[in-house]
């Protein structure tokens, strides 16, 4: 699993152990229980196959990843058995719940990651702050990031705080390079998630330039503290602040991001729009409601 997954599963741990004895495994060895939930259906697919085969009646659910859902299906035959196998399905964002083959959509459920609301802090105002919170690699199109401050005026004070793992060397060097060249612009690299999440409640914007998400929880986080958020239009980025969400680019658009970015700056009926529609989302992504989803879920495996 990667670092979301574990985070899925860690949050949903916590949510189930007040009922229920909780066992966390990046592969099922074989201990007794009475239900699965399996993160990552290619990736999970041995684990399911053998639940399946040593457990027949036993309830099973499949959570689908963004790898799942843009890579690997409908081509993966390990990940479409592992639906097959399913009794329910889990996505994590609305747009994915459509793109699901009939028979895996009927038995399909949306649910929302969350993260705790955080009290509303001031902004600057003679500023733009804005944080992105994602590792250096591919999927991620950071070079969209550095090839739009590149675009900036170099008069606009929009100072960009960029968070993650130098997974990529190249990715890497960019981000030293352009953080060398332009003082707005700061690589931070990885920190612990307790310190990106009080950069975003201290931010305007949180800037996420993906190409390929499931539903992050990043958005999630950065919607519950208070800040908007500027997305690739991806299903992923979609099925989380919704087909009307002011505040998309398309994807690998560097001259669209950098064009928003400007406007959040210069018009600030713009950004008040942004926050609006943020906050029209922001009940999806309270960690009650993840609850009660995760725990429906596993009630319904264990009926």
């Amino acid at each position: 699993m990667n670092n979301g997954n574990w985070r899925t599963a860690a949050r949903w741990a916590r949510m189930l152990r007040d009922r229920y004895r909780v066992i966390v495994q990046t592969h099922w060895d074989g201990s007794p229980c009475d239900a699965m939930v399996a993160l990552h259906a290619r990736k999970s697919a041995d684990s399911v196959a053998s639940w399946r085969e040593r457990t027949p009646g036993r309830g099973l659910a499949v959570v689908l990843t963004g790898t799942d859902l843009y890579r690997d299906l409908p081509g993966s035959r390990e990940a479409a058995a592992s639906l097959d196998a399913a009794d329910r399905i889990a996505v994590l964002q609305d747009d994915a719940h459509g793109l699901l083959a009939a028979p895996w959509r009927e038995k399909a459920d949306v649910i929302f990651q969350s993260a705790p609301l955080l009290r509303a802090r001031s902004r600057p105002r003679d500023r733009l702050e804005c944080v992105v919170a994602g590792h250096l690699r591919e999927e991620k199109d950071p070079a969209t990031l550095f090839e739009a401050m590149r675009r900036l005026p170099r008069t606009l004070p929009i100072r960009m705080r960029h968070f993650g793992a130098p997974n990529d060397a190249a990715l890497a060097a960019g981000a030293r390079e352009l953080q060398d060249h332009d003082e707005r612009y700061r690589y931070v690299g990885a920190v612990p998630r307790g310190l990106v999440r009080s950069a975003l409640g201290a931010s305007h914007l949180l800037v996420h330039p993906s190409v390929v998400e499931g539903g992050a929880n990043v958005v999630v986080e950065a919607v519950t503290c208070g800040a908007s958020v500027i997305a690739s239009r991806i299903s992923g980025n979609v099925g989380m602040l919704g087909p009307g969400y002011p505040g998309y680019f398309e994807a690998r658009d560097a001259s669209g991001l950098a064009s928003l970015l400007v406007r959040a700056w210069e018009e600030p009926t713009f950004l008040r729009r942004l926050g609006a529609a943020c906050r029209e989302r922001r009940d999806l992504f309270r960690p009650e409601a993840e609850a009660r989803a995760v725990r429906r879920l596993v009630q319904g495996l264990l009926a």
